[in-house]
């Protein structure tokens, strides 16, 4: 008897050397219904900033007015300063726009997760090859996030050809991802190679697959019913190299509407939504929240802000009741009391921004050219611009320094 209780003892304990919790398999975070769950078993609530203009510009963010997407901003600086100098500023400015200080900043303010957008083209060439200077950029950045303690959701903002047809997707106007298959092979060539390198990287929360996919003034009865076909490719392309990695599925019509989606096509899938200047009601989500009902899925509310303190307040409150995870938009402008960080106006700027925008032919001189841009990068810098400590406080975080 005393044997046979030594042998079951000794089978037990190899049982249990192989079967082992959940929660304990992984250390990533995965989903559970409605919920994200973090590696220690809690529901983790999403409390998220973006750091749009980083990896990829929007001309909104640098004052100009009709050099809006990337492609029309550095053709701008190249005008303003020669390609030469131009390629040194954007070497210096993705240096230094988003450092180790701001990854710690961002943690010791109270947020949990960053959003890296990126466009394709600082990880591929257009003939397909990967490569890039955006590569150790996100390799470091990643690497702070982990020593920072926070999750990343990696964020598609521009993909080949252009999935929203709008000018922060840099494509031609029309969302063209959607009509040439070359462009969707380079999309799913490119999330590949993302999942490929990080495979398994427990700093990363999951894959955002398309930023704001299909404008609602083009033609969505055309366009809607691929855009979840498209995601289930993606996503199976991921999952071939990076298996159970939470991805996010963005709502079409910029990340407004669920209608084209139907049941869940696999585990660990997330349904992203965006939202700016709505009502804090909850008539203004009542429509995700019957998705989210009536697939049992987890809702993020992927971007939202740009408006006021009060405002920012009474959003994130209404999406916490309900459960809902959030990341506002966005980390750092310039001259905004609508963000985490300000940064200062150049002297000059307006100027150099009339001729970026090509509203005035007269060139600014050189000295004035060189005085703003060199402003400029300095100030992008977190110790030398300004945080808006009631827009933390607007989101229930450190409210002073």
């Amino acid at each position: 008897m005393r044997l046979l209780s030594i042998l079951y003892l000794g089978f037990w304990l190899v049982l249990c050397a192989f079967v082992v919790p959940a929660s304990a398999q992984s250390p990533r975070v995965r989903i559970e219904g409605k919920n994200f769950i973090a590696p220690d078993g809690r529901v983790l609530h999403i409390k998220g900033i973006s750091l749009g203009n980083w990896l990829m510009p929007e001309g909104y963010m640098f004052k100009f007015e009709v050099a809006k997407a990337p492609n029309q901003i550095y053709e701008a600086f190249d005008r303003l300063l020669g390609p030469e100098k131009a390629a040194a500023f954007w070497t210096q400015y993705r240096d230094t726009f988003i450092a180790q200080d701001d990854i710690r900043f961002i943690a010791g303010a109270g947020f949990n997760t960053v959003r890296i957008p990126l466009h394709w083209n600082l990880f591929m060439a257009p003939d397909g090859t990967i490569k890039g200077e955006g590569w150790p950029l996100l390799d470091r950045v990643l690497g702070w996030v982990k020593d920072a303690g926070l999750y990343a959701i990696v964020d598609l903002h521009a993909a080949p050809g252009g999935q929203t047809g709008i000018n922060h997707d840099d494509g031609p106007g029309y969302p063209l991802m959607f009509y040439v298959p070359r462009d969707r092979d380079l999309t799913v060539k490119l999330w590949r190679a993302i999942a490929e390198r990080y495979r398994g990287n427990p700093a990363i929360l999951g894959y955002d697959l398309l930023n704001e996919p299909i404008a609602p003034y083009h033609d969505i009865d055309t366009l809607n019913p691929r855009l979840e076909p498209f995601y289930k490719r993606l996503t199976e392309t991921i999952r071939a190299v990076d298996p159970g990695r939470i991805v996010f599925l963005a709502a079409g019509q910029w990340s407004s509407s669920f209608d084209m989606f139907g049941p869940p096509f696999a585990s660990n899938l997330a349904y992203t939504y965006h939202s700016f200047w709505a009502s804090t009601k909850r008539d203004s989500i009542q429509r995700h929240l019957n998705f989210s009902a009536r697939y049992d899925v987890p809702l993020f509310l992927g971007e939202t802000g740009e408006l006021t303190d009060d405002w920012n307040e009474a959003f994130r409150e209404l999406h916490e009741a309900h459960g809902i995870g959030w990341s506002f938009w966005t980390y750092k402008n310039m001259d905004s009391t609508s963000t985490v960080v300000s940064i200062a106006k150049p002297e000059g700027w307006d100027q150099l921004a009339v001729y970026a925008d090509g509203r005035a032919t007269i060139r600014p001189s050189d000295e004035l050219i060189a005085r703003a841009t060199r402003q400029y990068l300095d100030g992008v810098r977190l110790r030398s611009a300004t945080v808006r400590w009631s827009y933390l406080a607007s989101l229930g975080l450190k409210a002073e320094p």
